[in-house]
């Protein structure tokens, strides 16, 4: 981590200076998100929180993310690195009842008593999320194969065909 980017924060003072950190982290120190990478080579994560107040007087955090993620293509099984801009508004509530007084561009951010904040768990949290559940590369092209019927699966007896004869039965 950066020198300007500390473990640990207490959002609240961070909110009442206006405070905004900037920093890079490392892919490789981001340890639940290089579980979903391909790899953890490749650029660092720029990111900067900016914390404040907005004019209804909610504190807010304004959390900006750049990285460039290393993941496996799931139509090519080929590596490929999907650029991420991320820009994510989130606001800092100390009960799950505050929720309901966000705007709706604000994502709700719980904060525990002593309203300490991980800036590098909450880069990472954003990061996970913003990865789809199945990558593809763009460009790939899906493939489409044409499976032939054979002769074989033609000519076969239908197994469901008795049941169709009971029930004219039944109806008649």
């Amino acid at each position: 981590m950066s020198a300007q980017m500390p473990e640990l924060v207490d959002a609240w003072r961070m909110v009442a200076a206006g405070m905004r950190l900037d920093g890079r982290l490392p892919l490789a120190s981001l340890t639940r998100l290089s579980e979903l990478l391909a790899d953890v080579e490749g650029d660092d994560v720029t990111c900067s929180i900016e914390f404040g107040r907005d004019a209804l007087r909610q504190a807010y955090a304004l959390l900006r993310v750049q990285a460039n993620l290393p993941l496996v293509c799931q139509r090519t099984l080929k590596r490929f690195v999907l650029p991420l801009d991320i820009e994510q508004r989130l606001g800092l509530i100390r009960d799950e009842a505050d929720e309901a007084g966000l705007l709706p561009d604000y994502e709700a951010l719980l904060l525990e008593g002593d309203g300490s904040l991980s800036p590098a768990d909450l880069v990472e949290d954003e990061l996970i999320l913003a990865i789809p559940a199945i990558p593809v590369a763009p460009g790939s092209e899906a493939i489409e194969r044409d499976w032939p019927v054979s002769t074989e699966e033609e000519t076969r007896v239908n197994p469901f065909s008795a049941l169709a004869g009971l029930k004219k039965d039944r109806n008649n």
